[in-house]
C-alpha cells in the first residue's frame, strides 16, 4: 500500500478527471441532446456529426482514458488502506461506462455517419443513444461518489498522512531522585 504523497496526488489527479468525465456526459445529457433535438432531421444529423467529430480530440481522449489510468493506479497504490475498496469500486463503474460507450455508443456514432435518409438516421440514432449516454452519465458519476468518499474512510484524515515511524519510549532524564548519586 502506498499512502504518500504521489498516493494523494494521484487520488486527486483521478477524482478531477473522473469529475470532468462525468460532468462531459451530464452535460450531454441535460444541454447538448436536448438543444438538437429541437431541430429538424437534417440538421439533426449534421449537428450530431459535427459533435461526433469535434469531441474526437486530444484534450477529451486524456480525460476519457486519464480516468480510467489514474483511477487504476490509485486502486493499487491504495490496496489494502482502508478507502481502497472505494477506489475499487469507481474503477469497476468507470470500467462499465466505458463498455457502454464502446459497445452502444460509438456503433450509434458510426451508423450515423452512414447513408442514409436524416429521418432514418436520426429514428436509430436518438433513443438509444440519449439512453446509453444518461448510464455513462449515472456510472461515472457513481464512480465520481467512490473516488471522493476515500477520504472518508478510516481514521479520520489517516490515509492523508505518509506513514511515521514508530516512537520508542525514552526515560526522560531528570533530577536524580533523593539519596543516589549524582
Amino acid at each position: 500500500m502506498t499512502d504518500t504523497r504521489s498516493g494523494r496526488v494521484v487520488l486527486g489527479a483521478a477524482t478531477v478527471a473522473m469529475g470532468l468525465i462525468a460532468g462531459v456526459f451530464y452535460v450531454f445529457a441535460c444541454a447538448v441532446m436536448p438543444a438538437p433535438a429541437r431541430s429538424d432531421d437534417r440538421t439533426y444529423v449534421e449537428v450530431m456529426r459535427d459533435s461526433d467529430e469535434v469531441i474526437q480530440n486530444p484534450v477529451f481522449f486524456l480525460r476519457f482514458l486519464g480516468a480510467l489510468v489514474l483511477t487504476g493506479v490509485s486502486a493499487w497504490q491504495l490496496r489494502g488502506a482502508a478507502g481502497g475498496r472505494w477506489v475499487v469500486a469507481a474503477l469497476a463503474a468507470y470500467a462499465l461506462a466505458l463498455l457502454v460507450t464502446v459497445v452502444f455508443d460509438v456503433p450509434l456514432n458510426n451508423g450515423l455517419a452512414g447513408q442514409g435518409s436524416p429521418s432514418s438516421l436520426r429514428l436509430h440514432f436518438e433513443g438509444p443513444w440519449v439512453a446509453w449516454n444518461v448510464v455513462r452519465a449515472v456510472l461515472s458519476t457513481v464512480a465520481l461518489g467512490c473516488l471522493t468518499r476515500v477520504p472518508m474512510t478510516g481514521r479520520p484524515t489517516a490515509w492523508l498522512r505518509p506513514p511515521t515511524r514508530p516512537r520508542t519510549s525514552h526515560p526522560r532524564p531528570g533530577p536524580a531522585p533523593a539519596g543516589s548519586p549524582a
